[in-house]
């Protein structure tokens, strides 16, 4: 019989921690849940475009009651203390929201809890039933009965829903117990593409369950936000809701008929400020929640306010992914201080949203300004004021026609280049004239495409219903066209185009919520489309943001194509005119104001500098070659050290996927230096880190070829060899390393890869024969 010091993990699971849960009522997949995986695994990107996922994390066991997270076990092998994982478990716990934390080796249990802080080491038989933790959860934690009932009312989940993921059952579970608290005002954060609209249907769907609330009122400020809530998260409530229009307010009969009613605000101001909210009583909504919180609601001069006044005795709960604590208005100082908080950062660390590469496009123009000529006019005969013109002035007092020309060739030549030209793209501009004229630029950069579908290139702005019209399609990633989409401020909140891989910034941003909303545009994952990261690309030195301690999301890397860095001071744009029920909320842009255009000026885009992301999160601007070789001396500090690792590893892929993860790509690399392109991996790092003469993968072939390597093999192994050797000579190490190869044609007439294996008397020895081979490749070493 195995000693107890002699078992497994698994083994110390299967035969002592199972028993004594079950033993205790704990039942698999009821009330307990082995190998727990609550993240995605972040996406990590190549400097080659490729991605792999980092691993996911897992708790060993994950016990809950209901959708109430209770405790956390990890397990290890005995000859481990029984402490060993406390640490692990902790932090797991922290993420979960789970109150008990327990380490164990199979001797015992070391529990932690947080509640109160006390860590103490209990008897295997000792360990909780499921009752007595749920009675300390609600002792310790002074949770009452009114708390407790809405909180175990698990979540509603038809046949199309995924589970909620940890956060989102972290928000539901905060907010509900809060309200039925009696907290009058709150607010939740949590990036674009992380499911509010869902968490806000689960927070209905317990709240009235439980009715601690009757009559509920969900606000938002555009029509798509509403209608994407009635035909997704929320139409497990058909029967209950209704949005709110002129025909529902004009009915005594059925305004006072439903349980969740979904509105515009405008639609409750009315066009002409006829304030339709008084319809209904002071008192008829018990709760109101405020989708986009961010936005208008917090001002204290908004008519917006109005409505949540009116409704003063309702709880009021805000929803936003940008909180907002500046000269416009506070969320913190309206709603409190979040009761939650899920960042951009952390969606994208868990795998649940999408990271960005950045490209920065610096012109020329931009960075030397406009001075015009004495008395020189624009194309319609006004005369030009006489002053330097700088971005900030660019199509807000001065279009340039050449600039808008460069931008759009530049864009579309990219995406032709990197065979991206179907991948959905926005385009956000500096007011609907700039979109307007660049989509025009689009179009004729993209002439063999859209003289067959006019709809590859469309504006979507608030005053062109033929965009609006199509804003559907767009959002659908099943649908082909709109592909290039040009836009002012109607995209950048709430329009849900998972697809989108490319998002333009050719506009001055001031605001830190708006730059956040925007790039919340690219931040959703697709996995049937292969939409696993996107792109920024930058004309206007907005994604300088990112270095602002107010932005939390780190970009995997970001390459800037300009000669110098120059700040440049951010303006407000003009606003777009966006229209609902009618009615534009902010006036549309006249075009009697005051911008000159010209149309001959010669606008260059400027030299190619790389800017990568360290293991800091860090923005770096450098080479790649600078890159490379901080990066590989952070590692092996000596050519001494990289040897050992070298001739350690029996795969040698495996240091380069290493060097891969943080960003470093051999072919990337061999494009930046024509004498680079004959070497392997192990020569060009060589060369690159420690400036070692490199040989080239000709002179270590021939080097192989005078030794007596070969001599030791005869007929078709020796044939098996030679072949390896020459396609070392097309690729580099990882090729011969790889057993796969043995699949391709060089090697049909010797073989299929069965038989090849078994002429080396099986894969270990024919593994131990690469190896040998690498070996010889490197004697100088």
């Amino acid at each position: 019989m195995m000693k107890k010091s002699e078992m497994s993990e698994e083994d110390i699971k299967i035969k002592f921690i199972n028993p004594i849960i079950e033993k205790k009522g704990w039942e698999n997949s009821k009330n307990y849940r082995t190998e727990y995986t609550f993240t995605d695994g972040q996406i990590q990107i190549s400097s080659n475009g490729k991605t792999i996922r980092a691993k996911r994390k897992s708790a060993d066991y994950y016990l809950y009651y209901k959708d109430i997270p209770l405790a956390i076990i990890e397990a290890k092998k005995n000859t481990k203390s029984p402490s060993y994982g406390i640490q692990q478990a902790i932090g797991y716990a922290k993420a979960l929201n789970c109150p008990f934390v327990y380490s164990t080796n199979g001797d015992s249990f070391i529990e932690f809890d947080k509640l109160t802080g006390k860590q103490k080491e209990i008897k295997l038989e000792d360990f909780p039933t499921v009752d007595e933790l749920i009675d300390r959860y609600r002792q310790e934690g002074n949770i009452g009965q009114k708390e407790w009932e809405v909180l175990s009312t698990a979540n509603n989940y038809d046949q199309s829903y995924n589970k909620a993921r940890y956060y989102q059952n972290n928000v539901i579970n905060k907010v509900v117990q809060e309200v039925a608290k009696g907290k009058k005002r709150l607010m939740f954060v949590m990036a674009t593409g992380t499911g509010k609209t869902f968490v806000a249907s689960q927070i209905i769907h317990k709240l009235l369950t439980k009715k601690i609330k009757k009559r509920i009122l969900f606000l938002a400020d555009r029509n798509i936000l509403v209608d994407q809530s009635i035909t997704g998260d929320f139409r497990f409530l058909q029967k209950k809701m209704v949005k709110v229009d002129q025909k529902l307010l004009s009915s005594k009969e059925k305004i006072n008929s439903y349980e969740v009613y979904l509105s515009l605000y405008q639609q409750l101001l009315g066009q002409n400020k006829e304030e339709y909210y008084k319809k209904f009583d002071k008192d008829f909504f018990d709760l109101i929640i405020i989708d986009e919180a961010h936005r208008g609601s917090v001002k204290e001069d908004s008519n917006w306010r109005d409505i949540l006044e009116y409704f003063e005795s309702a709880t009021q709960i805000g929803m936003t992914a940008t909180p907002k604590d500046d000269a416009d208005g506070s969320n913190f100082e309206y709603f409190g201080e979040p009761v939650y908080i899920y960042s951009l950062k952390q969606g994208i660390e868990d795998g649940f949203l999408a990271p960005y590469t950045v490209k920065r496009i610096n012109l020329d123009i931009d960075l030397t300004g406009y001075r015009p000529k004495k008395n020189e006019t624009d194309i319609y005969g006004n005369l030009i004021e006489d002053r330097i013109y700088t971005q900030k002035d660019y199509d807000k007092k001065l279009v340039i026609d050449n600039r808008t020309e460069i931008v759009a060739k530049y864009v579309s030549d990219f995406l032709k280049e990197t065979n991206n030209r179907y991948e959905k793209t926005i385009f956000f501009c500096q007011d609907i004239d700039h979109a307007d004229r660049l989509a025009k630029e689009l179009r004729n950069q993209n002439l063999d495409i859209v003289k067959n579908e006019s709809r590859y290139v469309m504006k979507i702005t608030g005053d062109d219903p033929e965009g609006k019209d199509q804003l559907d399609n767009f959002m659908d990633p099943d649908s082909k066209f709109p592909t290039l989409v040009t836009t002012s401020k109607l995209l950048t909140t709430g329009v849900n185009v998972k697809t989108c891989k490319f998002i333009v910034i050719d506009s001055n941003i001031q605001s830190m919520t708006e730059f956040k909303q925007i790039i919340g545009r690219g931040t959703r994952i697709s996995e049937k489309h292969n939409k696993h990261f996107f792109t920024i690309i930058d004309f206007r030195s907005v994604t300088d943001k990112f270095a602002d301690p107010d932005f939390d999301g780190n970009s995997a890397n970001s390459e800037s194509i300009s000669k110098d860095k120059i700040d440049i001071d951010p303006v407000d744009y003009n606003e777009p005119s966006v229209f609902v029920c009618g009615q534009p909320t902010i006036e549309p842009i006249s075009f009697s104001e005051k911008k000159y255009r010209i149309d001959n000026v010669d606008v260059n885009i400027m030299n190619e500098q790389i800017q990568i992301i360290d293991e800091n999160g860090k923005l770096i601007t450098t080479s790649l070659i600078d890159y490379t070789k901080r990066t590989i001396l952070g590692e092996y500090a000596t050519l001494s050290d990289f040897l050992t690792r070298w001739k350690k590893e029996d795969r040698k892929n495996v240091i380069l996927e290493e060097l891969e993860k943080k960003g470093i790509n051999i072919e990337d690399l061999r494009k930046k230096n024509k004498n680079y392109k004959d070497l392997d991996e192990f020569d060009l790092l060589l060369q690159i880190a420690y400036n070692k003469e490199p040989l080239t993968k000709k002179q270590r072939i021939q080097k192989f070829k005078d030794s007596d390597f070969l001599q030791n093999y005869q007929n078709k192994t020796k044939e098996v060899l030679e072949i390896l050797t020459e396609k070392y000579l097309d690729g580099g190490i990882k090729e011969i390393e790889d057993i796969q190869i043995l699949r391709t044609k060089e090697f049909e007439n010797i073989g299929s890869i069965t038989d090849i294996i078994k002429m080396f008397g099986g894969k270990s020895h024919y593994m131990e024969v690469v190896r040998s081979l690498s070996k010889q490749i490197y004697s100088d070493y």
